[in-house]
């Protein structure tokens, strides 16, 4: 760095200063009676919903967090009504509903809407992708998310980050999985890209609700599924029907969940508003990450110590396979969808630059104990 460049960082850095003196100076402006003063006092009443069961531990425990963080930061000038997948519409009519307006706001996961848009996939998670810290960074640093809305705009939607499952297991399975060649025949729940993987293998990719994955596993319906961490399987009781619990998560190595708003109620919103619901977005991303991590590894433990499953390492073979399936896969997306394209060449300039440094960092403190 010259002397020049010297200066000028220090000079932006002396004005961000500044900048923030005064900002917290305005934040505490009031009115003669001792108040805090309010630019716009009108009221708005929206509805929120969700792909998520009511109440769904994290998930739609999240949703109801970020409307409740919202109501509060907005003295209540903002009131959210949340609703779990089935209440007002069903589950995966959640995109339909907010870009038709029937609600202003929905909580999901966007690999949900491949069929309405394909390239909408790769925002919660790309298999063989980059991980939560690396993904977030290029949804709020890298032009992800300016890509995302770009995506959504056609749809009469504002999407946001509100979430993250953080990384996952690979799955559960009723057989011992020793090659790649053990998945042909096997049917098996596995959403998004990763379906479209273990189909080329020879599987046969089942897409059912959450709701429904337990019984189909223990009535043979699927002989393995994919589903979220150690917190939520223990939960849904997956031990107890299956016997092979596998990692890593070659397929979702990163779980974004989405904010969507109803573009022209957003628009509608004063400017502090706007900016509250953008700021708790961000917040319980944050949050709900931690929770994930901290839930995850208390249940890993529960399994370990209370059940006899075996808990097992995919092997290397099925790892080379699936990640060669995977480049495929996308190179088939590239190819047959514009906006795809474009998305995945800022994805992978962004993981290519980003590996570089996280082989500095934080690799260099990866090992088993």
């Amino acid at each position: 760095m010259t002397k020049i460049e010297r200066r000028e960082f220090i000079k932006k850095t002396a004005i961000a200063a500044a900048g923030g003196t005064a900002l917290m100076m305005g934040c505490n402006d009031k009115k003669s009676d001792g108040t805090a003063a309010v630019v716009n006092s009108k009221t708005y009443e929206w509805k929120m919903v969700t792909a998520w069961l009511p109440n769904f531990p994290l998930l739609g425990e999240g949703a109801v967090k970020l409307a409740r963080m919202i109501e509060k930061m907005s003295n209540n000038r903002l009131k959210i009504t949340v609703y779990g997948g089935g209440e007002l519409v069903p589950a995966l009519e959640t995109f339909d509903a907010v870009s038709q307006g029937v609600a202003e706001m929905g909580h999901s996961a966007s690999y949900y809407w491949a069929g309405k848009a394909p390239a909408a996939q790769l925002f919660t998670s790309v298999p063989f992708g980059m991980n939560t810290q690396q993904t977030n960074a290029w949804l709020y640093n890298g032009g992800g998310l300016d890509l995302w809305k770009e995506l959504y705009s056609k749809f009469n939607l504002i999407p946001f980050p509100a979430g993250n499952t953080g990384g996952q297991m690979g799955g559960w399975y009723n057989k011992e999985i020793k090659s790649a060649d053990d998945f042909k025949g096997l049917k098996i729940r596995q959403p998004g890209l990763a379906g479209k993987v273990v189909t080329k293998a020879g599987a046969a990719s089942i897409l059912s609700p959450g709701g429904e994955i337990y019984t189909n596993l223990e009535r043979g319906v699927i002989d393995a599924t994919d589903w979220i961490g150690p917190y939520h399987d223990y939960q849904m009781g997956f031990h107890k029907i299956a016997k092979y619990y596998y990692y890593p998560s070659w397929s979702e190595p990163t779980g974004v969940v989405e904010l969507m708003v109803n573009k022209n109620a957003y628009e509608q919103l004063p400017d502090d508003l706007k900016e509250i619901v953008k700021v708790c977005a961000s917040a319980i991303n944050n949050q709900m990450l931690g929770e994930f991590e901290t839930k995850n590894s208390e249940y890993l433990e529960k399994l370990e110590s209370e059940s006899g499953i075996e808990i097992k390492k995919y092997p290397a073979d099925v790892m080379n396979v699936f990640k060669n399936y995977t480049n495929e896969v996308l190179h088939e997306l590239e190819s047959s969808d514009e906006m795809s394209a474009k998305i995945l060449e800022s994805y992978n300039l962004f993981r290519k630059n980003i590996t570089r440094w996280t082989n500095y960092t934080e690799r260099q403190f990866f090992w088993e104990e």
